[in-house]
């Protein structure tokens, strides 16, 4: 809960602060899949997820099951075969997710090189939500901070421009197998 800071300004001789209650030791996370089809507009389909029993051993991540269900709800909404381009996060990688992908012939993967988050479109989301709604605000509560980042999240998700703009960052484009050989 710690607000990333950007510019700011205060008179000459008085440094600006930020006051923050504490550090909050809960925890959350958010998967997201950046959806890109030629002719159509671009989309960001993400699930936001609280950690409540991290202190008690808990997972503090997306489960493997969790990732399943992303892409079951993907395939239902977008309505067409996915192809996944995952970075090499261990779950990703996970035995029972690579059979779950395996058995299904409606979703497709291949991972991005090892250090590579410069061709991940999704870390220009995370780039924009931090630079955006996320700067210079001091969260009351892990509920805030939630609000805001789904705010944050939909306000990028209807504007298919920036999210195309994710993807021409990372200097990747789309192309198809007949588009390569004309």
């Amino acid at each position: 809960m710690t607000p990333p800071t950007m510019r700011t300004w205060a008179r000459r001789g008085c440094t600006p602060v930020i006051r923050v209650r504490g550090r909050s030791q809960r925890r959350f996370s958010i998967a997201a899949l950046a959806c890109y089809k030629q002719g159509e507009r671009s989309r960001l389909i993400f699930r936001p997820k609280r950690h409540v029993d991290h202190k008690r051993g808990g997972r503090r991540s997306f489960t493997w099951t969790e990732y399943r269900d992303l892409l079951i709800d993907a395939h239902q909404q977008l309505g067409a075969p996915i192809v996944l381009i995952w970075d090499n996060l261990n779950v990703h990688k996970d035995a029972r997710l690579r059979e779950f992908i395996d058995a299904h012939d409606w979703v497709t993967s291949c991972f991005l090189p090892a250090y590579a988050p410069h061709l991940n479109p999704v870390e220009g989301i995370w780039s924009l939500l931090r630079r955006s709604s996320q700067a210079n605000t001091a969260f009351t509560d892990p509920d805030h901070l939630m609000r805001t980042l789904r705010q944050g999240l939909r306000q990028i998700q209807y504007r298919s421009n920036v999210i195309d703009g994710c993807l021409a960052g990372t200097g990747l484009t789309l192309t198809t197998p007949r588009q390569q050989n004309q």
